[in-house]
């Protein structure tokens, strides 16, 4: 065990020694598995790591099946062997059960492992493994098929006597909308009248064909405000069975979790054993056998309801391997083959606090994070620091496109306390190093830095309620403002000064005296600030001689002083500066001769532009650029293909009417007119696949 990470690989409940269990299960494995390798099917690629990881431990040969475009996949290089099952689309590769079947008996696999992915929980998969006597490393069909359905799960959690949300047990045959089968927050609508209804109704039940092969709905009352607090669930198949504390995941947007964090803020100890001791009786109910996990809405009286059974590993299991020290993975094979549990609940701990950040490939600025695609031209993952652990199946020079999830890794960070685990997760945002792609980092560092979340006070509306009108990035107060500008001026001093040299000397012997101060003109949003920078060493001292703004806030006294000191090293991703003795890390992403510099600062990124005062009065005469249009135009918001368009040349629209409707990484989204007006021209039709910014519908 590293203990720069969190305990999460700790192969024993208590920490100190390793479980006797494991050396039985690794002597067996050697001896009989090593020549018949595990099949790792699932295109969840941070899913792949830990999987891998703990065959590799276990020593058991991996095999991993991909699509055409993931053959140089990180997950294909770890694993001993490697099947290509099809291309991109997921009907025609990771869906592909014949394919998947071939490559298991090429391959003389005598287990699978689904990750979280496509085939975790389906039936029809998990018993043709079994026709064929391959080990499918999860619970058997009928726990799949029975917690699968939303109506038979919901049926059988009320035989079990646990508490289930009240609503119509029945499938719906009109246009009444919850998802019966599926997860992740796709095919689900909430509908607040009879035309959000119909509309939900067509949008939810095409996502669900689109993505789990069963359209069917059902209805259920919605419960406002609520928190998502899940539990996770332990079984073996000798009736033996374990819930493994709860994992607080209300942070969500679009029903998707974005941060989850174990334990829970909001549960006392007598709800905990009483939503773990339900969790339990309903894995019992249905014979579960392997990792599961309940998950449950809990409102502000701390009534909680069923929401759904997980047949599978959940995105979030590591933060509570790093709470109980368990490798949930390893517990899984080892059912699998057969063994018991070796824990009582009574073992079962909950050692210090975890917090999960989902990094995704995501606009944060478009409804709290739309698709992004592109190539990783940069990529560092912050797993230097001590206690933070990072699931990804990427690196640098990676595509991230629009055919499968955007979720590009899982950031851990593991504390002592839920303070200790919110500072590692802050410094680990700040240190991560993402480029080529928009990613959601600003959005994940404001909400680990929200007063109200760091309270707790949190629910599953917790995003919009706090950015009512959309997520703008970190907001700048007068204190920040002074920081970033400093930072941007000497940084700019630090290029000046690194451009004269060469080799450490002076390019020109004759260049006079090295300069010490300068005047500089800082453009920031809509402020002009002049400064003066003067400079001892690697130390920067800056004073804002005179601020121009052209709004009511953030206005600064002239004269503050602010000392910024580092390493100014230019080719490094990362910027570690100290200002004025508070230690900071931003991320320099650009900067041109012309003095145009975004910096990366607290999460946002930042256009800021640094000039002499010559070059600043010049500049105002420069012509600006007029903004397009956007009323009159509609553009594709995310990457992503059509799938229908409802208008055509010479329509007269209304404000709000569905123009067409795109479908990206498994997610459909309505686009609508701003405005009434007639359509000119219609440049994009059903089927075909467009980019981020690309011109769909023009009205006149």
């Amino acid at each position: 065990n590293n203990m720069s990470h969190p305990p999460s690989f700790v192969l024993s409940s208590s920490n100190r020694q390793p479980c006797l269990w494991m050396k039985a299960l690794l002597s067996y494995t050697v001896s009989h598995l090593s020549t018949a390798p595990i099949k790792l099917i699932t295109r969840l690629l941070h899913c792949l790591w830990q999987v891998m990881k703990t065959c590799k431990k276990m020593g058991i040969k991996t095999v991993a099946v991909h699509s055409d475009v993931d053959a140089s996949a990180v997950h294909v290089k770890m694993a001993d062997e490697a099947v290509c099952v099809g291309p991109a689309p997921t009907n025609k590769s990771y869906l592909n059960m014949d394919a998947i079947m071939d490559a298991i008996r090429k391959t003389g696999s005598q287990a699978v492992h689904p990750g979280y992915g496509f085939l975790s929980e389906n039936k029809e998969f998990a018993k043709r493994l079994a026709a064929e006597d391959v080990v499918f490393i999860g619970p058997d069909t009928h726990a799949i098929h029975a917690m699968g359905d939303k109506i038979e799960s919901k049926l059988l959690a009320k035989a079990a006597n646990v508490n289930v949300i009240p609503g119509f047990d029945g499938v719906v045959e009109a246009t009444r909308v919850i998802l019966c089968s599926g997860g992740g927050g796709k095919g689900m609508r909430i509908a607040w009248n009879d035309d959000e209804t119909r509309e939900g109704f067509r949008l939810s039940s095409q996502e669900a064909a689109s993505s789990f092969g069963d359209d069917r709905l059902l209805i259920e009352k919605f419960v406002d405000n609520p928190r998502h607090i899940e539990i996770q669930v332990l079984a073996d198949k000798h009736g033996n069975a374990l819930w493994l504390n709860e994992r607080e995941c209300s942070i969500q947007r679009r029903n998707q979790k974005v941060v989850e964090e174990a334990p829970s803020t909001f549960l006392d100890p007598e709800t905990r054993r009483a939503m773990g001791e339900q969790a339990v009786q309903l894995a019992k109910a249905v014979h579960y056998s392997s990792a599961g996990t309940v998950e449950f809405l809990v409102d502000s009286n701390k009534n909680f309801y069923f929401l759904e059974m997980n047949t599978r590993l959940q995105v979030e299991h590591p933060i509570t391997e790093c709470i109980t020290g368990l490798d949930l993975v390893q517990q899984m094979i080892r059912v699998a083959k057969g063994f018991p549990l070796l824990h009582k609940q009574e073992d079962i701990p909950i050692n210090g606090w975890a917090i999960e950040s989902r990094v995704y490939a995501e606009d944060p600025y478009k409804s709290f994070g739309l698709p992004s695609i592109g190539r990783l031209s940069q990529y560092q993952e912050p797993i230097n620091l001590p206690k933070v652990r990072v699931d990804s199946g990427i690196q640098e020079g990676s595509d991230i496109s629009i055919y499968y999830d955007p979720m590009i890794s899982k950031l851990v960070t593991y504390g002592a306390t839920r303070a200790e685990a919110l500072q590692r997760m802050e410094a680990a945002l700040d240190n991560y190093v993402i480029r080529g792609v928009t990613h959601n980092i600003p959005l994940l560092r404001e909400i680990i830095t929200h007063p109200r979340f760091i309270s707790g006070d949190i629910t599953t509306n917790f995003l919009p309620e706090e950015y009512p009108e959309g997520f703008k990035g970190h907001q700048l107060t007068s204190e920040g403002r002074r920081e970033l500008v400093s930072t941007a001026a000497a940084l700019y001093v630090s290029a000046q000064l690194r451009s004269q040299r060469f080799l450490g000397n002076l390019r020109v012997s004759t260049t006079p005296q090295e300069q010490r101060q300068w005047e500089l003109c800082v453009e920031l949003e809509k402020g002009s600030h002049t400064v003066a920078v003067s400079r001892s060493g690697s130390t920067f001292t800056v004073s804002d001689t005179h601020t121009h703004t052209h709004t009511h806030s953030g206005v600064e006294v002239d004269g503050v002083t602010v000392e910024v000191s580092g390493e100014w090293n230019l080719a490094s991703a990362l910027l570690p500066v100290t200002i004025n003795r508070t230690p900071r890390v931003l991320q320099c992403l650009s900067r041109d001769a012309g003095g145009d510099i975004t910096l990366q600062y607290l999460g946002t990124q930042f256009k800021v532009r640094v000039l002499s005062q010559l070059v600043s009065t010049l500049s105002a005469h420069m012509p600006e650029k007029v903004p397009e249009d956007t009323s009159s135009i509609l553009r594709s918001p995310m990457p992503g293909s059509v799938v229908a368009v409802s208008v055509k040349p010479g329509d007269v629209v209304a404000e709000g009417q569905e123009i067409c409707v795109i479908e990206a990484m498994k997610m459909q989204n309505s686009l609508i007119a701003a405005k009434a007006a007639k359509v000119k021209s219609v440049h994009c039709k059903a089927g075909e696949t467009v980019g981020e910014g690309d011109l769909l519908v023009q009205l006149e």
